[in-house]
């Protein structure tokens, strides 16, 4: 995918160690000077690093292999070779570091907080010098050990979105316009299918101390767990989100039978995506007979689902897109607390510290996430 690159595959190489050194004191009137061979220095370390103004794997994509510098060979008067340079590859957040060849996850970054750092290959020791060898009845060593080798692996990493909330529709239900509607991402948006082939981000300004992150994926259809359309590629970026909004198009046929299907897909590719909470959005309801159609859609989701919030709205006229605003903002801000409650070991969870993101105004000031794909 041009501009969006959430997987790379690549090698790494930890440092040689270097070598150990045979060397003898050679000074004027200082006979039988003795062994002074310094040691090898020590390979350097290839260590993942979590960089947040990263937003893809792109850096990773022109660069084939990564390695890290072998330790200097020991020198005579003691002197030990100089350490390898470490090698530091920069990964966004929600990275996962898998083998390439086994698919085993060594380490995921989906936690990370702060610019938190992995050392996955350690260099190889340097080799001792010939004066680590000398002894009684061995008075001049002409023995060195060379330096242990570095590893070297085949890496695949994975780039999951890292979203407060993700948009769930099938395409052309209007997810790029509410992403437009409610930040200050630019999305692509045109009145045909699959206008949207790569994720985009958004922020949801709530006040000036928090926010929220709407991830937009490219639209689902039937049939895209066996790969039809876009398949289930982007449906990773929704698996670590808080909630989730379903758009469903209400000028279209399939009205009733969409968040339906929608919900089967989702089901098919992973169980625990149904397990979070979500909202329904049930869009173009300017359009001549839709809103009829939505309150139709709308009894039927809520009879089968009576926890579930529906709420009709027109992405283009505004229309019910307030009371959808402080819908989500009530949604993300519940799951963060029954999660922090979770943590705490505690099932109590209430009206916490993020309660007052309820309350916005239609004119509050909107940021775009850092490294949003236009």
């Amino acid at each position: 995918m041009i501009g969006f690159a959430d997987e790379a595959t690549i090698e790494v190489r930890s440092g040689n160690g270097g070598n150990g050194c045979v060397a003898f004191r050679r000074e004027k009137y200082v006979p039988h000077g003795g062994p002074n061979g310094g040691d090898g220095g020590k390979g350097g370390d290839i260590i993942f690093t979590v960089k947040r103004n990263l937003r893809t794997l792109a850096n990773l994509r022109h660069r084939v292999c990564f390695k890290a510098k072998n330790g200097g060979d020991g020198q005579g008067w003691n002197r030990y070779g100089a350490d390898g340079e470490d090698c530091v590859i920069p990964v966004p957040p929600g990275t996962t570091i898998r083998d390439a060849e086994t698919g085993e996850v060594i380490y995921d970054f989906s936690t990370a907080k702060g610019d938190e750092q992995f050392t996955f290959l350690k260099g190889g020791n340097g080799g001792w010098g010939n004066v680590h060898f000398k002894s009684s009845t061995n008075q001049a060593p002409r023995q060195a050990n060379p330096g242990q080798r570095g590893e070297t692996r085949f890496l695949k990493l994975e780039l999951s979105i890292m979203a407060d909330a993700g948009l769930v529709g099938f395409p052309n239900a209007g997810k790029s316009s509410l992403l437009t509607y409610f930040t200050n991402a630019r999305p692509k948006i045109a009145p045909y299918p699959f206008t949207t082939i790569i994720p985009n981000l958004g922020v949801l300004r709530v006040d000036d101390e928090s926010d929220i992150i709407i991830a937009d994926i490219p639209g689902i259809i039937e049939g895209a767990s066996e790969g039809l359309g876009l398949g289930d590629t982007f449906l990773k970026h929704i698996t670590r989100t808080a909630c989730l909004i379903f758009m469903i198009d209400c000028s279209d046929g399939n009205y009733l039978t969409a968040y339906e299907t929608l919900c089967n897909e989702l089901d098919k590719y992973s169980d625990s995506l149904l397990e979070k909470p979500r909202i329904v959005l049930l869009n173009k309801i300017d359009v001549e007979g839709a809103f009829d159609r939505a309150v139709e859609a709308a009894e039927k989701i809520r009879a089968a689902e009576p926890d579930t919030v529906v709420i009709p709205v027109s992405v283009h006229t505004g229309r019910g897109m307030k009371d959808a605003q402080n819908q989500i903002v009530q949604l993300v801000n519940r799951q963060e607390q029954r999660l922090v409650a979770e943590e705490k070991g505690t099932a109590e969870f209430g009206s916490g510290f993020m309660e007052g993101r309820g309350g916005m105004d239609d004119d509050d000031e909107n940021i775009q996430y850092p490294g949003s794909e236009q």
